[in-house]
């Protein structure tokens, strides 16, 4: 399972040593810069888990989590430079999983990430193994793919691809997402490995079955599936 993580904190150098540091462990990673940021693309966009900073301009961190705990049920880590008990007292009391004080070790912090994922997800998914888009299954344990009860022949890369995008339907994934998921480093001038990817991915599907395209272009943003 490809986890998503949604970071928000204003400080741009500490939002980028996580986004890196997470991807390169295997996470796909979002970053907001405030508050405000944070609820808007919450409206739109599902994650597993979210790190956030109290100190954050405008709406406080306590506020945003407020916020998210009205209607979303997703675990979220507070970051912080306060040391006071009295405010990791409140964070835990008002829908906060965990409390990190800034300045932190990102071995530890990603340590409690992989434990809070494990605890909330790990029954849900051992037993959802098989991924399923219409006649499309993906068997993630057995890395077998088939369409129509017929097997599908996949190479490594369009298996990563396609498990990426079964496991998340509803979310495009840009070039860049794919690219740096399955190598963990940017994408610099290498966009056709992607598009020989799809295309390929695509053809084996169609040899099966071409009354869908299964994989879905949104134009000027990358692909999703096609449910």
């Amino acid at each position: 399972m490809n986890y998503t993580i949604l970071i928000v904190d204003d400080d741009m150098a500490i939002n980028d040593m996580l986004v890196k540091y997470l991807r390169k462990n295997g996470y796909i990673t979002y970053s907001a810069y405030s508050g405000t940021e944070a609820l808007l693309f919450l409206e739109k966009q599902k994650v597993n888990l979210i790190i956030l900073d109290l100190m954050l301009p405008g709406l406080s961190g306590e506020q945003v989590l407020a916020e998210i705990k009205k209607t979303k049920n997703v675990p979220v880590i507070g970051l912080s430079a306060k040391e006071d008990s009295k405010s990791k007292i409140f964070l835990l009391k008002n829908g906060a999983d965990d409390y990190v004080t800034k300045p932190f070790d990102i071995e530890e912090l990603l340590a409690r990430i992989e434990t809070i994922l494990r605890r909330i997800y790990e029954n849900q998914y051992t037993s959802n193994s098989l991924l399923c888009c219409g006649d499309l299954n993906l068997d993630t344990i057995g890395m077998e793919a088939t369409l129509k009860n017929q097997k599908l022949p996949l190479t490594k890369n369009e298996f990563a691809i396609l498990k990426m995008l079964m496991e998340h339907p509803q979310q495009v994934f840009t070039k860049d997402m794919i690219y740096e998921q399955l190598w963990n480093e940017a994408l610099e001038g290498t966009e056709n490995a992607i598009n020989v990817h799809i295309s390929n991915l695509r053809k084996k599907i169609a040899a099966i079955d071409n009354s869908k395209s299964y994989i879905k272009t949104v134009w000027g943003i990358g692909f999703k599936m096609d449910i």
